[in-house]
């Protein structure tokens, strides 16, 4: 899965900033939520999508491979709005199903913002590595280094955790251990013999996690520097630009190319 998602080629998006770009990110997903005309959210949806093809930094089948579950997104997200929606004009009923043609058109209308959602955070999280994001909250927002380094921290000691998982379902195989009862008494049976042990094994690590971060004067004290300096350069200005550019060409296609010409989707009784 990492695999999958680390980009083959460098573009102008991924030598941003890191923080400078989850800032501009934030006012996308806000001006995404915010969004109630169905044709900027339609055009929203296809920008991003199409920056995710050009900046994302994946080959082409690559990107297409990871563009194939909006379908399924679209489909999940709009489905029940659609079929048990508010609406006063009737088009089809069926026992408890029933669309209108105001819930078709908000059904549309988030699953159109769905899509863009997902196209966002597909572009923010495959141009940005982790490290390099917690570094430059450290050095321009001033994120204090003992809560980012302990962020890091963690996502390091994710695979361990799944690793002592495998070996503990392994170890009660061979031992033949089997899981007796069902329903409430086969979930208690299972945080036996599963989430107790882990658990306080993770609680070990972690201390000695903290303890070797913390004689490393990992806290921020003692002027320590940083191995990956956080800076902003001109790829900032560029990579602002294009993700600006990309919205403000959604809307101005909203406005001269409506498909629905449907400005407030909401329900108004």
């Amino acid at each position: 899965m990492i695999e999958l998602l680390t980009p083959t080629r460098q573009t102008v998006l991924a030598r941003a900033n890191p923080a400078v770009k989850l800032a501009v990110f934030i006012v996308l997903f806000l001006v995404t939520v915010m969004t109630r005309d169905i044709d900027f959210a339609v055009y929203q949806a296809a920008a991003y999508t199409a920056l995710l093809f050009m900046l994302g930094g994946y080959p082409a089948r690559k990107t297409l491979l990871l563009v194939l579950p909006f379908g399924l997104l679209f489909v999940s997200s709009s489905a029940t709005m659609i079929l048990f929606g508010k609406g006063d004009t009737l088009w089809w009923q069926w026992g408890m199903l029933r669309v209108t043609a105001e819930s078709f058109y908000r059904g549309l209308h988030l699953g159109f913002r769905s899509i863009a959602f997902a196209a966002e955070g597909l572009l923010f999280a495959g141009t940005t590595p982790s490290v390099k994001l917690f570094y430059a909250l450290m050095q321009n927002f001033r994120l204090a280094p003992r809560f980012a380094y302990s962020f890091m921290a963690s996502i390091r000691l994710l695979p361990m955790v799944w690793e002592e998982f495998l070996i503990r379902r392994q170890a009660l195989q061979v031992r033949g251990v089997k899981v007796k009862g069902r329903g409430l008494r086969g979930v208690a049976e299972h945080v036996r013999l599963y989430a107790v042990p882990l658990l306080s094994q993770a609680i070990r690590r972690a201390h000695r996690v903290a303890v070797a971060m913390e004689a490393k004067r990992f806290n921020g004290e003692g002027g320590r520097t940083y191995y990956y300096p956080s800076n902003v350069s001109w790829a900032d200005g560029a990579a602002i630009l294009m993700l600006v550019f990309a919205l403000c060409a959604a809307y101005a296609a909203a406005a001269v190319f409506p498909w629905f010409g449907i400005a407030d989707v909401r329900y108004h009784s």
